[in-house]
């Protein structure tokens, strides 16, 4: 009954009372429609198969489908392609150190090399 080309009138969802047309066959419980509709995965159950078929091929583009439904007197949606953009690169924030841990890590750092200092000494008291 559902074949690519069978006109169906939309029965749920928002774009219901639509007409459109089967592009494709995805699997047993959806198919691809365009038309009055928006271009999208519709299921089965959504649709009321009419006794019109259009022939165009399978996964037919819009600007086709488009020609036959005016063929048969009908407005398809119209469609703006969408505008590539770059995506924008994320930039790293860098670690700003205040002047006061700045401070103390300079004098832990020097406590550290005083005390590296001292256990290097070696005794210069040694008796013979």
């Amino acid at each position: 009954m559902i074949e690519v080309g069978r006109i169906c009138v939309k029965i749920a969802g928002r774009d219901a009372g639509l007409k459109c047309i089967v592009v494709d066959i995805l699997d047993k419980n959806y198919v691809l429609i365009d038309g009055e509709t928006r271009r999208r995965k519709c299921n089965i159950l959504h649709l009321e198969p009419l006794k019109e078929i259009i022939k165009i091929k399978k996964n037919a583009s819009h600007e086709e489908v488009k020609k036959e439904f005016e063929k048969l007197g009908l407005k398809a949606r119209e469609t703006k392609p969408k505008e590539k953009k770059e995506k924008p690169v994320k930039v790293r924030k860098k670690k700003e150190v205040s002047e006061e841990k700045s401070k103390k890590g300079k004098e832990k750092k020097e406590k550290t090399e005083k005390k590296k200092d001292t256990k290097k000494k070696p005794k210069s008291s040694e008796k013979t």
